[in-house]
Parts: structure tokens; sequence; C-alpha cells
């Protein structure tokens, strides 16, 4: 098949969304597939609007996935008629996020109209199915394919797990760009009364968004956090591992996740991992088992949750084994990208 892909950026930007768009690029040039990847710029949204006027879809294909983070810039090209069939590979709504209704509300007429314009979807999660399909008046051909989570190769043992688990200094590791929607000042603000020594590693990039980023580091200051919260921005493979051996829970407290892919790369290294009862998350995370689910921006529980892994450490071992089973058990990435070349070819 010739297929294109329409991203904006580039396909080796570092999120869980990317990386999905990047493997299974990859799978399908190894299935002998050509894939042509179109990159749109990164603006504004509104100057993803204009891109409607400007914008034309690739000829010569046989078929064309657009992420659905483009969806601002395609509403017209995709009604212009094109040969092939276009399916939107949809991590999550933009609409879905926490922010005003005024504003969600412009958002979710602009994303129903892309959804309105495309022939079939890919989809990463049930919520994201089902956050979809309550957009639309009737539905459309689709494939549910899991994210790939096995980058990081084998498990941590089940031996080094509990070993872990009795060092003294309790590890909080925090892995994400440094965006609001991620939570990062509710986990701040979890640590600051925390009776047990604590230490929590800050992994993301901070060039997203810089206004947050400046709020970030407002925080650690004013807060006096600075002695037990580094800041680490972006880590290349190696060390981020080692932080991901040394912590003892994963806590990305997010506003929306249309999966959590960052979950299960814990989950991996046998930790346990909080986040939010918004998106996805709740797929992944199974309360007081492999980790805890709180309300966005919940502190205070979030403390709580945190002290008692924090103080017994056979509940943390427990919930750290768990999180390593619940790790084997999510389907492979190769069965998730061999059923969506299988959908594809199905549209032709």
């Amino acid at each position: 098949m010739h297929i294109g892909l329409v991203i904006y950026g580039s396909l080796d930007t570092i999120s869980g969304g990317y990386l999905y768009d990047r493997k299974l690029v990859e799978y399908l040039r190894s299935q002998g597939d050509v894939v042509e990847v179109i990159s749109m710029p990164w603006r504004n949204y509104t100057a993803h609007l204009m891109d409607n006027v400007r914008f034309k879809l690739p000829k010569k294909l046989d078929i064309l996935i657009e992420d659905e983070l483009n969806h601002p810039s395609l509403i017209l090209p995709n009604c212009r008629r094109h040969s092939y069939p276009v399916v939107s590979l949809v991590h999550h709504l933009r609409s879905s996020e926490l922010r005003p209704a005024r504003q969600n509300g412009l958002y979710r007429f602009v994303e129903r109209k892309y959804l309105q314009s495309v022939d079939g979807f890919i989809f990463n999660s049930r919520t994201t199915k089902k956050a979809t399909l309550n957009l639309l008046d009737h539905g459309k051909p689709s494939v549910l394919a899991y994210p790939p989570v096995d980058q990081f190769g084998a498990p941590s043992s089940q031996h080094d797990i509990r070993e872990r688990a009795l060092r003294e200094d309790f590890r909080i590791l925090f892995l994400g760009n440094i965006v609001y929607r991620k939570g990062l000042h509710t986990l701040l603000e979890a640590v600051k009364g925390l009776d047990e020594k604590v230490h929590v590693d800050v992994v993301g990039s901070l060039a997203s968004e810089p206004a947050y980023a400046n709020l970030i580091h407002e925080i650690v200051e004013k807060n006096q956090l600075s002695a037990f919260v580094s800041l680490h921005g972006s880590l290349d493979r190696e060390t981020l591992i080692d932080k991901l051996k040394q912590a003892h829970v994963l806590v990305v407290p997010s506003s929306y996740e249309g999966f959590g892919i960052v979950y299960l790369e814990g989950m991996c290294f046998g930790l346990p991992a909080i986040g939010t009862t918004a998106g996805a998350a709740g797929e992944i995370i199974e309360p007081g088992k492999t980790g805890y689910l709180i309300a966005p921006e919940d502190a205070k529980t979030l403390s709580g949750h945190l002290q008692s892994l924090a103080k017994d450490r056979g509940l943390l071992t427990r919930l750290s084994l768990n999180a390593r089973e619940r790790y084997l058990r999510q389907p492979s990435w190769t069965g998730s990208a061999r059923n969506v070349r299988e959908f594809l070819d199905s549209l032709l």
C-alpha cells in the first residue's frame, strides 16, 4: 500500500501520541508498505484553521491517515473529493480536555465537523472511541489498537521490585512534558506537607509551554521544594531507565489522558501509577491494586495516597508487583499494528 500520514511538526517529537505514530510508520514500512509523512507546521489554533484555505491533500495515495491532532487544518481539504479513503488516528479529542465550557464548545464544534469529514477511525482506547462516537450522528468503520508500551524491553524482576520497596528514601517520578494538562502543579501541592522523606524526579520537556514551566519554577522556589524536587528536563533513554528503576511510584495527575502510555511504561518497572478519573487512565489503573485514581487537581487525596505508600512498604510492594502483572497483560504492539494494517487494507 502507498500510505500517507499527516502530522504537525516532527515525527520524532517526544510524546505518547508521536511514539504511536512513529511506531506505526515503522511497522507499516516493515511490511513493505510505502509511507509518506506529510508534516504541517506547528502554529496556533486560529492559524491552523486558516490551513483549510491553503492546504491540499496529496495525490496518488492508496489511503491517507491523519493524526486527529491536525483536525483544525483538514476539514475543507477532506471535503474536497479525493480518490482514496481518509482515516483519522484519534489519540484523544481536544474538546475532552479540562477547560472553560465556552472554549470547549468551539473545539467540539470544529472537531465534529472534522470527524464527519473522514471515512474511518483508528482508536487508541475505549475511552477515546466512546468520546468520538458521541460527537457523531452515526458510526463509521473503526479499529481499536492499543499503543506500544514495550519499548523498554523486559520488565523489572520481582526480586528487584521487592528490594527497591525497602529503600528508605521514597522516590516519586513524574514523567511527561511540562504542560498544564499533565498536572505537575497538583503533585507539587501534594508533596508539600508529606511527613515522610521523599524525593520527586520530574522528567519532561520544559519547552512545550514556557509560561507553565515558569510557573512550576516559581512554585518550587516559593515553597522551598528544591531540596527534594529535581526538574531534569528531557533525558536520554538510558538515564530515563535509571530514573524508572530508582522510583517507587509514578504520578502523572493529568486533567485528561486519551490512553496514558506513561502509566504502563512505569508498570514495566513495577511502579504503581497514580492518575485521574478524567480520560482513559481507568482502563489501566485499578484503584487500590495497581495504583490510584484521583479527581483532577485533588492534591489532598493524592497526598494521602503518597503518604500511605511511603509509610507502608508492604502495601507498596503489593501494588508494585500487581503493576508489573498488569503490564504483562497488555496486548502486544505487534498485534495492534497488525490489526491497523488489516483495517486499512479492508477500506481499499
